[in-house]
């Protein structure tokens, strides 16, 4: 299958197919699942001389990995108190920083494997739509204080010289964030994968798995991989291939539009090459791409996707209500993706048995956490760390099912409503 068509398909460098499965392949480790989760796994074992295969059910970087925000920064899908109340505070200390490491793991691999098609761009401003300084200030404090991040707080003229909206207060900028293409950064992690050793077979999709014993076999219509380890890395999209993993979360749908070229226009509202993102849950977020020739915009969360003409309506909507002048910007395309959200909004990482591992759930907070994910599992395949029992907490819970996609869609309607209840107090 065709990728999406989405502003990363029309601007993707290397449009390289891979081959389907045929026939029995031998590997130390098959990962299932082509996205950010498994290829960075796959990227560290064949680092460390591994040979492995990665089987992707349509093309690299497919689903929501090669088609999100493309923001890279520190932290998880909940805040570091929920973490901590689950996991004790010290544990959720070496969780931030561990996301720390993923947001530099990116970084490095751009830098080392010179992928200049990943068009990294530094910073991110986190905005307040209410006031709410005084915190902001001592928010930034504590992160400077505690893990040394490159963070500076911006008052309210600041962000309005950049920001052309009365609807922001405070921000906080992220030195050490970036954004960039995910679809170009994936297909770069796949190639050095390929050079390293490693296959990767496209139009692949597990039929079914045998994991007892030492030797574990995956089949696909084509052919079968046996192989010692097998790390199940397949988020949104894991459907019925596992039953223990899939109850374990909810798929859920995000939305992305981009807009016509209009430079001009686009500098009457926003000033800034950081990406944006507000302080909502499931809030907007944006970022100027082309050089500031066209505005990328994602936001809204559903349990089931939504028509692509019901989501620009209500893109466009929260973009106009942001910046009025913007209300003539057209829209050129617009598409969804699959996340995996768990009920604790953390990632799922860790052995599932001997020689099967998973990687997943991320939550909306995947360009930094399935890298340092990948890397975690990586080093427990190998026996160089235990790091992935740091989300032993965080564990594969039933996530409810359909009541459990009723109740995730209820508590973000239930925190919209606060929202706007918050900013109208404001």
């Amino acid at each position: 299958m065709a990728y999406p068509d989405t502003y990363y398909r029309r601007t993707m460098t290397d449009p390289a197919a891979r081959p389907a499965l045929a026939g029995t392949v031998d590997c130390d480790a098959v990962i299932i699942g082509g996205g950010l989760a498994g290829l960075s796994t796959a990227l560290q074992l064949a680092r460390a001389g591994r040979s492995v295969v990665v089987l992707e059910t349509e093309s690299i970087g497919f689903g929501a990995s090669g088609r999100n925000g493309g923001f890279v920064s520190a932290g998880y899908a909940t805040g570091e108190g929920n973490i901590a109340r689950m996991a004790g505070p010290a544990s959720a200390h070496e969780l931030h920083l561990l996301s720390m490491e993923g947001v530099e793991f990116v970084r490095d691999n751009i830098r080392t494997l010179g992928l200049q098609d990943a068009k990294l761009r530094p910073g991110l401003m986190s905005v307040l739509r209410y006031d709410d300084g005084a915190r902001l200030k001592a928010d930034v404090e504590d992160a400077r204080r505690r893990y040394g991040e490159d963070a500076s707080y911006m008052d309210r003229d600041a962000v309005r010289a950049v920001l052309k909206s009365d609807r922001y207060h405070q921000a906080v900028r992220h030195g050490d964030a970036f954004h960039m293409h995910p679809l170009n950064y994936l297909r770069g992690i796949a190639r050095e994968i390929e050079r390293l050793g490693g296959r990767i077979f496209e139009q692949s999709a597990t039929t079914g798995t045998d994991l007892e014993g030492a030797e574990k076999r995956v089949k696909t219509a084509g052919g079968t991989v046996t192989a010692r380890d097998v790390v199940f890395a397949t988020g949104g999209y894991t459907g019925a291939l596992n039953a223990r993993l899939r109850r374990a979360f909810l798929p859920i749908a995000t939305y992305v539009m981009i807009s016509e070229e209009a430079p001009d226009l686009l500098a009457t509202a926003i000033a800034t090459g950081d990406a944006i993102g507000d302080n909502r849950r499931a809030g907007d977020y944006y970022r100027l791409v082309d050089d500031g020739r066209r505005l990328l915009w994602g936001g809204r969360i559903t349990t089931r996707a939504a028509s692509a003409e019901g989501l620009v309506r209500e893109l466009r909507a929260e973009m106009v209500g942001t910046y009025p002048q913007l209300a003539g910007l057209g829209t050129e395309l617009a598409w969804s993706g699959l996340m995996s959200y768990a009920r604790h909004l953390m990632p799922q990482i860790g052995r599932m048995a001997s020689g099967v591992w998973h990687c997943t759930a991320f939550g909306g907070h995947g360009l930094n956490t399935t890298a340092i994910g990948g890397k975690v599992v990586a080093e427990g395949i190998l026996g160089e760390s235990e790091r992935y029992r740091l989300f032993a907490p965080f564990g594969l819970a039933w996530a409810g099912g359909l009541a459990g996609l009723a109740v995730a869609q209820l508590t973000y309607w239930k925190l919209q409503a606060q929202d706007r209840w918050r900013e109208r107090a404001a």
